[in-house]
């Protein structure tokens, strides 16, 4: 049994029903520290869901949600939360457009959309430090408008990580960029959590391309239920993806990276890339 001080989360037996609809079901799941998890799954297998619970925006109907060893319900969620950054594109469709990278950032630390106060000397220091961690720092200056979408998600998790939060949880980020911009992005997640004191990252996403070398671990859920989880060389293989997915796949692994080929059964069917 690992120790509870080196639990960044711990899922307990986590469920959701909403108008006698179970969306969630038995969620039991602990990210340590040093890890970096991937969350894989179909369209509706519980992924949003399971994040809204993490984050305290959406209320268990069973179970428990420890973050740092505080529990959500007999916490403050307020400061729960600020431990707890979010990449999503909820949060991305929120921003203003004429709001410069830089002060995009700097709302973070106050869990602000549309940044209104007047930022201190150290923030904007702060703010220009994590920019250049997140490989930005030439933004800075930039309204958000004029942003690529891997610019914007590089930004949003320079914004995250304005408040030093222990996990940092990246929902879909690969979502809208093309082929070059997403390999652009991959390899800079690859770099951030090779990084020394790096937060335990979460990677929600539905392609197994996305998973680079540096997540250690991951989570298959399928119908709001766990099918599958641990260590990235445990879990990832073609049985327990075909189950995921609902089909005949094939997993392959080149150089580190992941592919995968679906057979899709039936009169005048050919297989293709997922």
């Amino acid at each position: 049994m690992a120790r509870t001080s080196s639990r960044i989360l711990g899922v307990t037996a986590l469920g959701i029903t909403r108008d006698a609809t179970r969306i969630l079901d038995g969620i039991t799941w602990s990210v340590l520290k040093g890890e970096h998890w991937v969350i894989l799954g179909a369209n509706g297998s519980g992924k949003t869901s399971l994040l809204s619970a993490l984050t305290g925006y959406l209320t268990p109907t069973t179970g428990e949600v420890e973050v740092l060893g505080q529990r959500y319900g007999a916490s403050d969620w307020r400061e729960l939360r600020r431990a707890v950054g979010i990449v999503s594109s909820g949060i991305r469709q929120m921003m203003h457009d004429e709001e410069p990278a830089l002060v995009s950032v700097i709302s973070g630390k106050f869990a602000m959309i549309d940044f209104w106060g007047k930022a201190s000397a150290r923030d904007r220091a702060e703010a220009r430090r994590i920019l250049r961690q997140v490989e930005c720092e030439y933004l800075a200056a930039r309204p958000w408008r004029v942003l690529s979408q891997g610019e914007r998600q590089r930004v949003l998790i320079g914004r995250a990580l304005m408040a030093h939060p222990r996990l940092l949880i990246l929902d879909e980020p690969c979502a809208g960029l093309d082929p070059v911009s997403r390999e652009h992005f991959l390899q800079f997640i690859q770099r951030l959590g090779r990084r020394r004191n790096s937060p335990a990252l979460v990677f929600v996403t539905h392609h197994v391309e996305d998973i680079m070398p540096v997540f250690s671990h991951v989570l298959l859920l399928k119908n709001g239920r766990v099918l599958a989880g641990g260590t990235r060389e445990q879990v990832l293989e073609s049985r327990s993806l075909g189950k995921t997915f609902g089909a005949s796949v094939r997993l392959k692994r080149t150089a580190g990276r992941y592919g995968l080929t679906v057979r899709v059964t039936g009169s005048g069917s050919r297989a293709r890339r997922a």
